[in-house]
């Protein structure tokens, strides 16, 4: 077995005990007996030396296991995302490396989304807009010929609106768990 794999199999393990309700338990339990036997050492610097020592010592481990398992988890979630983006049609494949670009090129990129996020005719904004009610950014107008793009939904007719569909969703997902 290679060191890398007995390393991956041992900060698994121990981000996982240390992640314990049990390891916090012990962890008090540790410095309510370091505090208990000060006044038998008399607060010597000794007995002040043994806390600070290994609580530098489990601190200094630590870091190296966090970060193996973060960056694990961070691997992992981006390998979901690249195959989530391969899996949409019409998705850019060029972000799948977004992690390897500068951050010049990222600022640009949040920029010309945020852009995209603004805009009227922007897709996204469009399948909100019908899949919540509202009227299209373009032409819809009500009785006196105002514009009903940019006039807020009263909160009554909100409600209604998102109970019917957290129900029809509910019942979407319902009907999934019934064939699975």
């Amino acid at each position: 077995m290679k060191t890398s794999d007995l390393f991956h199999q041992f900060s698994i393990s121990s981000a996982q005990a240390v992640g314990s309700s049990w390891t916090f338990v012990m962890a008090l339990a540790v410095i309510v007996v370091w505090a208990i036997t000060g006044p038998l050492f008399d607060y010597s610097d000794t007995w002040q030396l043994l806390i600070n020592t290994g609580t530098t010592i489990v601190t200094f481990l630590m870091v190296f296991l966090i970060q193996n398992a973060q960056n694990r988890d961070a691997e992992a979630t981006q390998l979901k995302l690249d195959e989530l983006i391969r899996a949409q049609k019409g998705a850019r494949n060029n972000m799948m490396d977004l992690e390897d670009v500068s951050d010049e090129e990222l600022s640009r990129l949040k920029q010309e989304f945020a852009r995209m996020g603004e805009h009227p005719d922007d897709p996204v904004r469009q399948r909100l807009r019908r899949s919540l009610g509202r009227a299209s950014s373009r032409g819809q107008q009500d009785q006196q010929g105002k514009s009903l793009a940019h006039q807020p939904t009263p909160m009554a007719a909100r409600a209604p609106r998102r109970q019917k569909q957290f129900d029809e969703s509910s019942r979407r997902v319902h009907a999934q768990q019934q064939w699975t």
